[in-house]
């Protein structure tokens, strides 16, 4: 491998780029046209043809199929003298097998196209310069040649040789399996035949930076890098069946062994208790039971269920998006509307995320608001470019309207800002004072230092939290300076101290002991990120609901208190425990105060786990949120692990389920009414469907058993079930969420499907659906009057007329239930045309069973009589409408206070 045995000089002079500018855009298009973008090759993806022979060998398919031959057997081996009998019967049962095979290929079309989406909404970014510029761009655009610049926290996107570094390691596991993080030298001389694991001037595609910085020039892209040439993709989103699918699978299987039981004992019933057909008074045709109970067994299954839960979870997908929030992993969409604990960070999740610098200390002098920054002294100025020398954050301004580009840590870019306030020059700062070596930032440490040339020799300068400062205190300094960090603490300022080490040589011993020691202290300034303005009123809408906030934040107790307490998340009797408190505590203990505890501070990654596991073992469903390397563990330990859009790193949002663009506290509770819609929406689809599912089983059953004459026929079943729940169903996806969302308690976790009252209102709906169609039945057979024209059977009954207006009834009724479905408030709370698509699905629905019952030819096919009189009609309408008014009766008893 020529990049691994060249010095860098050779590498770049063959990539042709100078490391200080980079590639200019001219460079960059004609190397992608040469490499191609930065992406590796996909699987083929499956073919129409493919698609469709997967959908026709599912099981209910397959029944249905079979119920077309055995139809297809009648039509041409029995005359077609019989109602229902011939071809047409085969066609429509074909149809439904076509209806339902479009509908599911069309819907795998639209879950491929979210996929495809979300791949792009989850590609990482790199820094990258170009034109002598530092830029962010998305890392399909590398190209070789560029110069990217790491940090801790990035995922490598390209094969890369290191042009420098400091501390830099990198978690190379996912092509090594060695999970000790490698320490990278830029100026290690390597062999070409050295394994992957030893090349530590190179850093690879798809490996994580953990610690540390560099420099690097892309030299390998795509499918050509390590990575590629094994083909594993880290980012690869997959599709994955939610615990809702699955327990709905299950479901779906229960239902159809149920209906398969029906079906064969509708057989039985037919043959051996009512084996003369009462509608003819001659022995039943063997074929005619058999198609019937075979009807039965697929119609009674709710087939459009899991095409409507795709809906539904789609379109939550679509609203979290317009709600600023990317959902990674699905599963995410139902568990974060029963999220009942939300562990958020402070920093730019409940804050601003634009540090201001508010007062300045130096040693020398009494403290000095950042106001009267027009007379600072030359001690302060130079406190302040102390600061600046030791922070790699950068602002620049681009283009025509000097825009400006921010990259950088929020506290770093305030001491920049702060910087170029007091007209001071970084650039030259930067020339006089040369940094030669750094010790990055890291959470454990909680500071940084960087070695600068002098005039005089060297300086190493250390900024960071206050009780880490490495200082030689005397205890007069020491007073001082507390009494001053407290004072800026209880104003809910960050703290961040800065000392300094002077050397007359070149320091040789440039570790962490050495250099982070003995230093003396030069000062500290007080930042705030002051509370979002929106994050009072969301930490009060989710306690609202049911959901507990708790802050979890690496800042001073005494800061994270003040801000957790002015936006309501410290209450009182509430408690705020520092890390140090924390760590203290066993598993046992932390479990037994968990839910008094409000405010975590000073914590370290492995207390964020703890805490999250903590709450999960009091069976809670836990949201975390997280930006950092180090919050990945926890962010994987929640239930729902919410990463960062804007400062988080590739690392945390990798180990998300979620991902807000905005950084916004508010949005995840947004994010949280979104997710409860979409799961309401799906019970309110399985109460809608399967009252009506469980409903024909037990009419067809009854009428077979009692009479010995089905209520409900084969084609009558299908299309109830196609058009009439199918339909309206489809829309159910788009209801609004209910006006009291936001104002329940989240379900349990584990709650069944049937839990918090679904399976009473399936129960109900059957119930009143069975009391209705059966009512329409003998009422049509045995009571009412039989217009001219329609014959008696053998026993007197009008069975026609009986069977049509079952039809009818059960079709209008199961159509008028969905406005007693849709939501909990009475129909006259409710605007009507608020789901404008479900109104007019309802309405079309209805019509369209009016044409089948009014149309001669259609009426034929689906074995309905036309001719009915206006009596009978009254009375299909009267019974249909009843299902209405006995909905709006079990609001009124049972959903008062909704």
């Amino acid at each position: 491998m020529i990049w691994v045995k060249e010095n860098i000089e050779e590498v770049l002079q063959k990539l042709e780029v100078n490391p200080a500018q980079g590639l200019n855009s001219d460079e960059v298009q004609a190397r992608q046209t040469k490499y191609g973008l930065n992406e590796f090759e996909e699987d083929t993806k499956e073919t129409l043809m493919q698609k469709i022979l997967h959908h026709l060998a599912e099981i209910p398919t397959l029944i249905l199929i079979a119920a077309a031959a055995i139809a297809a057997y009648m039509a041409i081996f029995n005359p077609p003298d019989t109602i229902g009998r011939g071809w047409p019967k085969v066609i429509v049962i074909l149809s439904i097998v076509i209806i339902n095979v479009i509908l599911g290929i069309y819907q795998e079309s639209k879950a491929e196209k979210a996929l495809d989406a979300l791949k792009k909404m989850n590609s990482f970014k790199t820094t990258v310069i170009r034109n002598g510029i530092k830029q962010i761009e998305e890392a399909n655009q590398l190209v070789p040649g560029d110069i990217v610049e790491l940090t801790a926290g990035d995922v490598i996107t390209a094969d890369s040789r290191l042009i420098s570094c400091a501390s830099l390691q990198v978690d190379e596991s996912a092509l090594t399996g060695e999970s000790q993080p490698v320490d990278k030298d830029s100026a290690a001389e390597i062999e070409e035949s050295v394994p992957l694991g030893d090349r530590l001037n190179m850093v690879y595609s798809g490996c994580l930076v953990t610690n540390g910085s560099g420099t690097a020039v892309v030299v390998e892209t795509a499918m050509e890098t390590e990575m590629g040439r094994i083909a594993q993709l880290l980012n690869t989103t997959q599709k994955l069946k939610t615990p809702l699918q699955l327990r709905l699978k299950q479901l779906a299987k229960r239902i159809s062994v149920l209906a398969l039981i029906a079906g064969v004992l509708m057989v039985l019933f037919g043959a051996l208790v009512h084996p003369i057909n009462p509608i003819d008074g001659n022995p039943r045709e063997f074929l005619d039971i058999l198609i019937l109970g075979v009807a039965l067994g697929v119609a009674a299954v709710p087939e459009t269920l899991p095409i409507i839960v795709t809906m539904v979870l789609s379109y939550g997908v679509y609203n979290m998006v317009n709600k600023n929030t990317i959902i990674r992993r699905i599963p995410a969409v139902e568990t974060i509307g029963n999220t009942s604990v939300i562990c958020s960070d402070k920093t730019g999740t409940l804050t601003m995320n634009k540090m201001k610098i508010q007062n300045v200390w130096h040693v020398r002098h009494e403290p000095v608001s950042v106001s009267e920054k027009e007379n600072f002294n030359t001690d302060q100025r130079m406190l302040i470019e102390l600061l600046a020398s030791c922070s790699n954050a950068t602002i620049e301004a681009y283009g025509e309207d000097n825009e400006e580009h921010v990259i950088g840590d929020p506290t770093e870019i305030a001491i920049i800002r702060l910087l170029h306030d007091l007209k001071l020059d970084r650039v030259q700062a930067e020339r006089d004072y040369p940094r030669v070596f750094e010790l990055p930032f890291d959470s454990g440490r909680k500071r940084m230092t960087t070695v600068h040339r002098t005039e005089d020799g060297y300086i190493a300068v250390t900024k960071g939290a206050f009780d880490r400062i490495p200082v030689k205190w005397d205890s007069e300094l020491q007073k001082k300076a507390i009494e001053i960090h407290d004072s800026y603490a209880e104003k809910a300022l960050r703290v961040i101290a800065i000392s300094i080490k002077k050397y007359d040589e070149m320091p040789t011993d440039l570790s962490i002991e050495a250099l982070e020691s003995g230093h003396e202290f030069r000062g500290m300034v007080g930042m705030i990120d002051p509370p979002r303005p929106e994050s009072a009123r969301a930490v009060a809408e989710a306690r609202e609901a049911g959901i507990k906030t708790v802050m979890i934040t690496g800042d001073h107790i005494v800061t994270a208190a003040a801000i957790a307490k002015e936006i309501g998340i410290l209450e009182d009797g509430d408690k705020a425990v520092a890390g140090s408190e924390l760590s203290k505590m066993d598993d046992q203990e932390l479990f037994d105060s968990v839910r008094g505890i409000s405010v975590y501070a000073r914590v370290s990654p492995e207390d964020k786990t703890r805490i999250v596991q903590a709450w999960t073992a009091h069976g809670e469903v836990v949201a975390m949120t997280g930006d950092g390397v180090n919050d990945a563990p926890a962010l994987k330990a929640a239930d729902v692990g919410v990463a960062m859009g804007i400062t988080g790193t590739e690392v945390s949002k990798n180990a998300a389920d979620m991902i807000i663009t905005d950084d916004n506290f508010a949005t995840i509770v947004d994010a949280i009414s979104v997710g409860r819609t979409a799961y309401d929406n799906i019970r309110k689809t399985i109460a809608f469907l399967l009252s009506v599912n469980f409903a024909e089983i037990f009419i067809l059953l009854a009428g077979m058993l009692f009479v010995g004459v089905s209520p409900l026929l084969a084609l009558q079943i299908l299309l109830i079930n196609v058009v009439s729940d199918g339909i309206p169903g489809f829309f159910i996806a788009f209801e609004a969420p209910e006006a009291g969302v936001m104002r329940r308690k989240p379900l349990r976790k584990g709650s069944g499907i049937f839990s918090a009252g679904l399976g009473i209102k399936i129960a109900r709906g059957a119930i009143c659906f069975s009391i209705l169609t059966l009512g329409a039945f003998f009422l049509g057979a045995y009571v009412l009057p039989a217009p001219a024209g329609f014959s008696p059977s053998p026993n007197g009954a009008f069975y026609d007329i009986g069977i049509s207006m079952a039809f009818v009834v059960l079709s209008w009724a199961s159509v008028i239930n969905i406005f007693n479905i849709r939501s909990e408030q009475s129909i006259f709370k409710v605007n009507m045309m608020a789901n404008k698509g479900l109104f007019f699905a309802a309405a079309g629905t209805i019509l369209f069973t009016l044409v089948v019952a009014l149309t001669p030819p259609i009426a034929e096919v689906f074995d309905v009589s036309t001719g009915l009189s206006g009596q009978h009609w009254i009375i299909m309408a009267g019974l249909a409408l009843l299902q209405l008014v006995i909905g709006e009766v079990h609001k009124l008893f049972f959903s008062r206070g909704k």
